[in-house]
């Protein structure tokens, strides 16, 4: 689970949900109740899901906050200003070094413009965001859900949520990337919902508080 300021889930959210998807009554039973997850967006959001990327929460929080007191304040300008070395001493690899001066350049220029991004429908915010090198379709999307607040998005790369979706649906073997965004769109226009469900039971499963078999 991605991590952030928690803000409450409307209950009418999961209730539609439940009346277009009978199988997510008991996930939501099970689970209680939901806090989208919230964080800081533009720049900074962005650089923060590309430190994250392939690293689990506690390594990604870890360098995440060397990084930020690394740049004192965490601006493009700062960041450019920064050598590779510095950079890579804050506990960047050397690719997601590359990729963090791609992303400051690119917002340095306006080639990617954060205040044009919530007036974009979801697949042409996602396709301005993937024009730079490092930033795939999992990243935009969730950049998407937790720095913009949107309701309607479902990241089908997430091996987390597919594993959760195989659950829901009993399957024996953990769906592909098609079978799950065919499958999301029964949920929509509150598939972030349904993926916060999903990500809870998830990480509940893993903890051993809650069953994959629940059903």
């Amino acid at each position: 689970m991605i991590p952030g300021d928690l803000v409450p889930l409307e209950r009418a959210h999961m209730t539609a949900l439940s009346e277009a998807d009978p199988k997510l009554k008991p996930l939501f039973a099970a689970v209680g109740d939901l806090n989208f997850r919230h964080r800081a967006g533009g720049f900074e959001g962005l650089l923060r899901l590309i430190v994250e990327q392939q690293l689990s929460v506690k390594a990604a929080d870890s360098i995440w906050q060397k990084v930020r007191l690394g740049l004192i304040e965490v601006l493009p300008a700062n960041l450019l200003a920064q050598t590779d070395d510095a950079l890579r001493g804050h506990g960047l690899s050397r690719p997601k070094a590359r990729y963090a001066r791609i992303l400051a350049e690119a917002v340095h220029d306006r080639s990617v413009d954060f205040d044009r991004l919530p007036g974009l429908d979801p697949e042409a915010a996602i396709t301005h965001l993937t024009t730079l090198k490092g930033i795939g379709r999992w990243t935009a999307e969730v950049y998407l859900m937790f720095c913009e607040g949107r309701l309607d998005v479902f990241p089908t790369g997430d091996i987390a949520l597919r594993e959760a979706v195989g659950w829901l649906d009993g399957l024996e073997a953990r769906p592909d990337e098609a079978y799950c965004k065919a499958r999301a769109e029964v949920w929509s226009p509150y598939r972030s919902v349904a993926a916060h469900a999903l990500w809870g039971w998830y990480s509940a499963v893993k903890r051993g508080e809650l069953s994959r078999t629940f059903y």
